[in-house]
């Protein structure tokens, strides 16, 4: 069975604390069995304080953290020297001494800290709360940040924006294991959606648009439910009953992307999704996420993924039972 240890260091935010737990701890295979488990770790076995007025009993030491096949760092308020001279505190660097290479890392919000402190992060994509991303970037310049998404998968090391986004990653994490059935079972009996539009550039402060402008959000749900037809900026621009630069404009500020890139990305989450759970011929699925050519599905796919639509339905159309 695939180990998830939680790392609680002084500090952490209780919500960020139990998602590792609710998401992972909902997977099951089809006979009910748990595909993870989800353990927690402290820098001793003593009570953590968090940034609430509670503390919380870890039974586990760090030592724990050497048999784990993912370790999950959840966001913690900015109390250690790594949020002022991005540096670890030695205990830290002791606990996370302990785990194995080739383990699986992933950060949830502030949690990134503790990754770049650790050197992890130098010279990889990564994310982290937008309210901070300056200050991180500024902290760790050899970090390629990107402060508009939800999360950012670098393969062995996976970084998340704040607090929900938490839920988007560790989803992300089970998809990856698992498939997408699986995960939109978990997304369900966690509910909430099993992905998000956009990244996080949509929660950024902006200023207040003018009155006159309306949101994008019912015109991008339209355009999801006919994603197997032509769309381009002047039908979605109608549909909003927006001008064509007021219309670009506005679902920038909304989404983070551009609406021929955000309706690139839809049709790509559709065409994996199709390939995951069906038995269309390939031709079909790329008629229904309305690439049109199979040639046009896969130059897509393959420029996300890294794989076509065959290599990527073999591999996730038939997950390993357990990770």
């Amino acid at each position: 069975m695939h180990r998830v240890v939680v790392l609680a260091l002084p500090g952490v935010y209780p919500f960020e604390m139990g998602i590792p737990r609710r998401v992972f701890g909902s997977v099951v295979d089809g006979t009910g069995t748990p595909l993870y488990e989800v353990i927690t770790a402290g820098l001793t076995a003593d009570p953590v304080p968090t940034d609430a007025d509670f503390s919380l009993t870890v039974e586990h030491g760090p030592q724990i953290l050497a048999t784990a096949d993912t370790v999950v760092v959840p966001a913690l308020a900015p109390l250690a020297p790594m949020f002022t001279d991005g540096t670890l505190s030695d205990p830290v660097r002791a606990a996370l001494a302990h785990i194995r290479p080739g383990t699986r890392l992933v950060s949830i919000c502030t949690g990134a800290y503790v990754l770049a402190a650790a050197g992890l992060l130098d010279g990889r994509p990564a994310t982290n709360h937008w309210y901070c991303a300056d200050h991180f970037q500024r902290l760790f310049p050899t970090v390629a940040v990107d402060p508009t998404v939800l999360f950012v998968d670098d393969g062995d090391v996976l970084t998340s924006a704040g607090a929900a986004a938490g839920v988007d990653v560790c989803l992300h994490v089970v998809r990856r294991d698992h498939g997408s059935e699986i995960a939109n079972a978990v997304a369900r009996r966690c509910v909430v959606p099993p992905w998000r539009d956009g990244g996080q550039a949509q929660y950024i402060e902006q200023p207040v648009p003018e009155r006159t402008e309306t949101s994008t959000a019912p015109t991008r749900e339209w355009a999801l439910q006919h994603l197997d037809q032509p769309l381009n900026l002047a039908a979605l621009a109608a549909h909003a009953r927006m001008s064509l630069r007021t219309f670009t404009r506005r679902f920038r500020q909304e989404t983070g992307a551009t609406p021929g890139s955000w309706l690139i990305s839809q049709r790509v989450d559709l065409a994996r999704h199709l390939l995951e759970t069906t038995d269309l011929p390939v031709e079909r699925v790329a008629e229904r996420a309305g690439f049109g050519t199979a040639a046009s599905l896969r130059m897509h796919l393959r420029a996300v993924t890294g794989v076509g639509p065959h290599s990527y339905r073999r591999t996730f159309r038939h997950a390993p039972a357990a990770a």
